[in-house]
């Protein structure tokens, strides 16, 4: 007799048209008639599931984000609102649902990956490697049964010798160790799927869950964006009393008191954070919503990095427009026959000693915050080979905001088109390529590595880091740990 069954291989009473369940504990034939419908639930789910997403699996963040609609439909934003004209209050919330859109692609690519990972992945296992697997040993099980019947009812009916008798009864005892052991491992199998069943289950809640906090996060961020659409739209807005943009050069830094103008250092500060390898930097535009609200920020003297440091076009943007606002240029208006004239020496060692003398004649504050900027300039330039700013590109875009005429009648023996970009080009470009030899002192100063990045924190005054700074905790430009500052030669 079997240990682990109440029949015996030979009993002969048994009805040969039992089932492969009869020989399984009641419990078991329960489990049992579970696992085919499971696998159905999990193969159908998963292809509707895989049908509910909007990008393809398998694909990396920002290439899955790429093809999802919202996406597309940011792209299309960003390319209408090109028709339209600055002032055109259709182009400003187009710029602004542009952004939305982005983000809330973002927010849905993130979501998908989770699905994918957490929810699409585990069904597909369970349906294509685990179910299959139990019902594989299911069928051997049946199959061993039959044959064990077979052999039975074979040696029940036979009538022979003795000898041919004996060789049934072993015939009947193979076909017993052979259906007894399928027996055990099918039946782990099966107490291992109800062991598992709660598990399995908490996949689909999962997906719930997950449908909850993409929906909770596209809201909350609607929520926000949205009222802060309205307040931008709304033309009635309250400007604020204080003012920094417009204001003169002396005026903003005697009221600090500062050395370095707020809008130059607090720009610099983000730009060198996560601008530094952006492409196009001060030469693409950026959406003139995120620049009003910066250039807002500015004037009230509060800046949130974290919320800016996203964008570098509008903190650019926010910097190229400080400088052209100034009543007066940062190289003045004084200066402004001086400076082409240097600019015109033929032989370069001439130029920057012409250039070095036109410097001297700077007011002070004005040549601060030009060694400021001009060091920044040089440090972004090298970097040309990523982001495509080299001097002359920075000169050509930042120029015309860093010097321009009084009056037309002022440019005198130079042609008008000196005030345009490409003439202002060969005095601010040779600035930026010889820096170092134009502005030796910035060697024992630093761009200011202390400034925290809190939320709405008010712009401090400039000052100069010590040569050897203390030693603290490292940020890079990227403000990824691990990797290194930039030379301590700058401002």
């Amino acid at each position: 007799t079997c240990r682990k069954c109440s029949y015996t291989p030979n009993d002969l009473n048994i009805n040969r048209s039992q089932d492969a369940t009869d020989l399984l504990p009641e419990i078991l034939v329960v489990v049992e008639q579970r696992v085919e419908p499971a696998k159905k639930a999990c193969q159908v789910l998963h292809k509707k599931l895989h049908g509910c997403l909007q990008s393809p699996t398998g694909l990396e963040a920002e290439k899955r984000m790429k093809k999802l609609p919202l996406m597309m439909l940011s792209v299309s934003m960003a390319e209408s609102l090109k028709d339209f004209d600055a002032e055109s209050s259709m182009r400003r919330v187009l710029e602004m649902c542009c952004f939305i859109e982005k983000m809330l692609a973002n927010i849905r690519a993130d979501f998908e990956m989770k699905v994918e990972k957490e929810v699409l992945e585990p069904l597909n296992k369970l349906s294509d490697e685990d179910l299959p697997e139990i019902l594989r040993n299911k069928k051997q099980f049946a199959k061993l049964t039959t044959d064990w019947q077979n052999a039975r009812h074979k040696c029940q009916s036979s009538s022979g010798p003795q000898a041919k008798q004996e060789g049934l009864r072993e015939e009947v005892e193979e076909a017993w160790r052979k259906l007894d052991n399928i027996k055990d491992e099918y039946s782990a199998d099966l107490y291992h799927f109800a062991a598992k069943e709660d598990d399995y289950a908490n996949y689909f809640i999962s997906l719930l869950e997950l449908q909850a906090a993409y929906h909770k996060s596209s809201h909350e961020f609607l929520e926000k964006n949205i009222k802060e659409l309205k307040d931008n739209h709304n033309p009635l807005q309250m400007v604020s009393d204080k003012k920094v943009f417009g204001e003169p050069l002396l005026s903003h830094l005697a009221a600090g008191p500062r050395e370095i103008a707020s809008p130059i250092q607090e720009c610099v500060h983000m730009l060198l954070r996560t601008g530094m390898k952006e492409e196009g930097l001060f030469r693409l535009a950026a959406a003139a919503s995120v620049l009003k609200k910066l250039k807002g920020c500015l004037n009230q003297g509060t800046v949130d990095h974290e919320e800016f440091s996203s964008d570098p076009h509008a903190v650019a943007g926010a910097l190229k427009c400080y400088l052209r606002e100034l009543p007066e240029p940062l190289m003045t208006f004084e200066l402004y026959t001086d400076w082409f004239k240097a600019a015109g020496e033929k032989e370069t060692a001439d130029k920057v000693e012409q250039l070095r003398i036109v410097l001297k004649k700077l007011p002070a504050e004005n040549y601060s915050n030009l060694r400021y900027l001009v060091q920044f300039l040089s440090l972004l330039s090298e970097q040309q080979a990523v982001n495509r700013m080299s001097p002359t590109n920075i000169a050509i875009v930042l120029g015309p905001n860093l010097l321009w005429p009084r009056t037309e009648g002022e440019i005198g023996m130079f042609d008008m088109a000196a005030a345009s970009s490409v003439q202002v080009m060969v005095v601010v470009e040779p600035l930026i390529h010889h820096c170092s030899s134009l502005f030796p002192e910035g060697r024992t100063h630093t761009l200011t590595r202390t400034h925290t990045l809190t939320r709405a924190k008010p712009v401090r005054p400039h000052r100069p880091l010590r040569a050897t700074p203390r030693p603290r905790r490292r940020r890079c430009l990227h403000g990824a740990p691990g990797l290194p500052w930039y030379p301590q030669r700058l401002l």
